[in-house]
């Protein structure tokens, strides 16, 4: 099933996610909805609260690969090293990107959906990724890293874009 994104300025991507206690067939259902719904829009990863869910849950897929993506629930970065800056953009804010420094290397942790903790060692995009959706499931969007003004102006045109795209629709 393929779920629709939740866009800003909905408030649940600005509220923290709830940790998963038991790993239900529910919780089971979410993370194939997630796995199917980030392919479709053409992503690298998402987290939970963007389709909807106030789960801590996020999945990514660095390499675009079906069957190959990551699963982390309740997952946390343990360790950050370096930096990079490079571009960033977020399917719940489709249109705007902007360079956004960040972590080159971290140490993250979670469980898999099978409920076994896992930690990955990462760098490059799947570095990124793990970054920008743990932010996601803390309520914060890429666009909190950049400075005020910057932000002020990236929000504007997305809102601007999605008027536009609305107006279109009807």
């Amino acid at each position: 099933m393929i779920a629709p994104i939740v866009k800003e300025p909905n408030p649940l991507l600005h509220q923290k996610a709830v940790d998963v206690q038991k790993i239900t067939l529910e919780i089971q259902k979410l993370v194939d909805t997630m796995i199917e719904t980030m392919h479709a829009a053409e992503g690298v990863g998402l987290a939970a609260n963007q389709i909807g869910s106030s789960w801590n849950i996020l999945v990514a897929s660095a390499d675009g690969k079906r069957g190959k993506e990551l699963v982390l629930i309740n997952p946390a970065i343990r360790k950050r090293r370096g930096r990079d800056l490079s571009p960033e953009g977020c399917l719940s804010v489709p249109g705007v990107s902007s360079e956004v420094l960040r972590s080159a290397q971290v140490t993250a942790a979670g469980l898999t959906r099978k409920g076994e903790t896992i930690t990955v060692e990462a760098n490059g995009l799947l570095a990124k990724i793990l970054q920008h959706e743990v932010d996601h499931l803390q309520g914060h969007l890429f666009l909190y890293r950049l400075g005020l003004l910057k932000r002020r102006r990236l929000l504007q045109k997305y809102l601007s874009l999605a008027d536009t795209l609305n107006r279109v629709r009807v």
